[in-house]
């Protein structure tokens, strides 16, 4: 019999390593080709390992909560391959893509080698050797999130770890990161039951209410939020647009774009359209910061939230926005919308965006203020399209005429982006929208 060896993928750039969170199968058990067989999870990324064989597992060389490298062999299958050599062949990237869960809109500036521009991680703590203490080993992935979180050695030393041999493992960390900085509630005279919040403090919850503990992905959005509201000093700003032109292209061409294409004709791709023209306006909106240096991102790479069946949020991107025409966008936002809502996005395609846009709209909002996608510097909102009585300017005099608007917004680090820079780019996003040509065709 044949054995093949299978191993932790690629998982994107800059992940070196990934928890093994659960075995789906276990030894002894028959295995299926395209099979999963166990599920991993990084700080970008939840995946299940796909068996590329059909067999038996005959060995597991790790237990769930361990920290494993890139390349590591976890396990081996006994196949009923012809030939006896032992084969070790990478579960590739595109495999784990397939099944990801997609946890995190926190962006990273691509570290592509053709980028002129890059973010060098801030180092909030000096990097020191892994072992504190002397007898307690901590993974570049824990030493990681403790530089990004502000956690000395000492503190991580004094945390209980689930991992083999008393590791630190991420879930450990994150969770941890959930309590941290917790008050004990006041205590008050009711009929109620007392759960344990964690082991140092206790919480009242009365009778009716109850308690839903956040999950993974929760958990991310949640420190990655704060995490921006600490770094950058948020400013934002709002215009009107009159929409009429966008929305009688769009009710001009939509049925015909279903027909033929089998897919929605949206507002998005017009709006990013809009971003990409306007950061080409002013590209000092498109940075990052890196202590006293602007990192000025030659690609404008636009993150675009999207609301997942379960409540969470994740940004895919849109890479090189820049560079593609209507119909390149239209084709590449309804592709990364529709994988993103069925869990087949790939880490990478989460990663490096250089501003972002929300709709706010599509749940009727009329305007918002959003929280920045660290490490970028600017986010766009866009509200409902409503329509609204308004004064238009004409030669023959100002008149009053039902049209359709719609508030923006742009919420900027005042760091490096000033009151004139964010109107500036606002007022020409709004001009974009506005004189949109209705006689293009997608």
């Amino acid at each position: 019999m044949a054995t093949f060896d299978v191993v932790i993928p690629k998982l994107g750039e800059s992940v070196i390593e990934a928890t093994l969170t659960r075995w789906l199968k276990g030894l002894g058990d028959v295995i299926r080709e395209d099979e999963p067989i166990a599920e991993i999870a990084t700080d970008k990324v939840d995946s299940e390992i796909i068996s590329p064989v059909s067999g038996k597992m005959i060995s597991q060389h790790f237990k769930e909560g361990d920290v494993v490298a890139v390349g590591a062999v976890i396990s081996v299958i006994e196949t009923t391959a012809g030939n006896e050599e032992r084969k070790t062949e990478p579960v590739g990237a595109g495999n784990v893509g397939e099944n990801a869960t997609l946890v995190d809109a926190k962006p990273e500036i691509p570290r592509d080698s053709s980028e002129s521009t890059h973010i060098i991680e801030q180092k909030s703590i000096v990097e020191t050797p892994a072992d504190h203490s002397g007898t307690r080993f901590y993974s570049p992935l824990i030493r990681s999130i403790a530089r990004r979180e502000n956690i000395p050695f000492s503190e991580l030393d004094s945390l209980k770890g689930t991992g083999k041999d008393d590791r630190l493992t991420k879930h450990d960390l994150l969770d941890y990161l959930s309590r941290r900085g917790t008050k004990e509630l006041p205590k008050v005279a009711t009929t109620e039951v007392t759960l344990s919040a964690s082991p140092a403090t206790e919480q009242i919850i009365p009778g009716d209410d109850r308690i839903v503990e956040m999950d993974r992905i929760r958990q991310l959005i949640a420190n990655h939020m704060v995490r921006s509201i600490q770094t950058s000093p948020h400013v934002t700003s709002f215009m009107e647009a009159d929409m009429l032109k966008v929305v009688t292209w769009r009710e001009k061409n939509k049925a015909g774009f279903q027909k033929r294409e089998n897919q929605k004709l949206t507002f998005t791709p017009i709006f990013i359209d809009a971003i990409a023209r306007t950061v080409r306006d002013f590209p000092m909106v498109n940075v990052s910061v890196d202590g006293s240096k602007i990192i000025v991102h030659k690609n404008i790479n636009i993150g675009m939230a999207v609301a997942l069946p379960n409540n969470n949020l994740i940004v895919p991107v849109v890479r090189n926005a820049g560079d593609k025409n209507l119909s390149g966008l239209i084709k590449s936002v309804n592709d990364l919308a529709e994988r993103a809502r069925i869990n087949k996005l790939v880490p990478d395609e989460v990663t490096g965006g250089t501003i972002s846009l929300t709709n706010l709209g599509s749940f009727g909002t009329l305007m918002g203020t959003p929280i920045i996608n660290q490490p970028q510097t600017a986010i766009v909102a866009v509200g409902a399209i409503k329509k609204r009585p308004v004064v238009i300017e004409t030669p023959d005099g100002d008149v009053i005429a039902i049209r359709p608007v719609m508030m923006v917004s742009l919420t900027y680090d005042h760091r490096v982006i000033d009151g004139s820079l964010g109107g500036q780019f606002l007022a020409r996003m709004v001009h974009y929208l506005e004189n949109f040509d209705i006689n293009q065709t997608v």
